[in-house]
């Protein structure tokens, strides 16, 4: 008889947090919004027996035409055990579940940040992990296989 599949939260934590405003305090003159540029991604690697880190990076980037009103990044991150899931299950749930679990906190990290930095609130739209990992999928697909020289 085999085990039910498990998967639990072992701990939740901020990895690495960095703000940068460049043009301070100059900046906190400007009234005009900011373009506001995101970028984000993902990785989880096998810790130990049936645990694994999930690391979820979120870079935002404020700018008045060339210049940074700031620039902050958080990866937040978390240990999850995942036991008695068949293996090619495991890469969906640290590509798509984890990621889902995360961004709330990283959102919460971002928004704090910026706000202790003396900008406007800013919220994080939400993000649909499985479309991203769905589309990473097809890229993958449609790449042609590397040759292999033979020797």
């Amino acid at each position: 008889m085999s085990e039910a599949p498990r998967f639990n939260i072992e701990k939740i934590y901020v990895k690495g947090l960095s703000l940068e405003i460049p043009h301070a305090p100059g900046i906190y003159l400007e009234r005009e919004a900011p373009a506001i540029e995101v970028q984000m991604q993902s990785a989880g690697n096998n810790i130990d027996d049936g645990l694994f880190e999930v690391v979820l990076t979120v870079t935002v980037t404020a700018k008045l035409g060339e210049k940074t009103m700031f620039l902050v990044e958080a990866s937040q991150a978390g240990i999850f055990e995942i036991r008695n899931v068949p293996q090619e299950d495991v890469e969906p749930i640290l590509s798509v579940a984890c990621p889902n679990i995360l961004f709330p906190y990283v959102r919460e990290t971002l928004s704090d940040v910026v706000i202790r930095a003396g900008f406007p609130p800013m919220l994080l739209s939400p993000v649909n992990f499985e479309a991203i990992y769905q589309q990473r999928l097809l890229n993958q697909q449609a790449q042609p296989a590397a040759e292999i020289p033979i020797q």
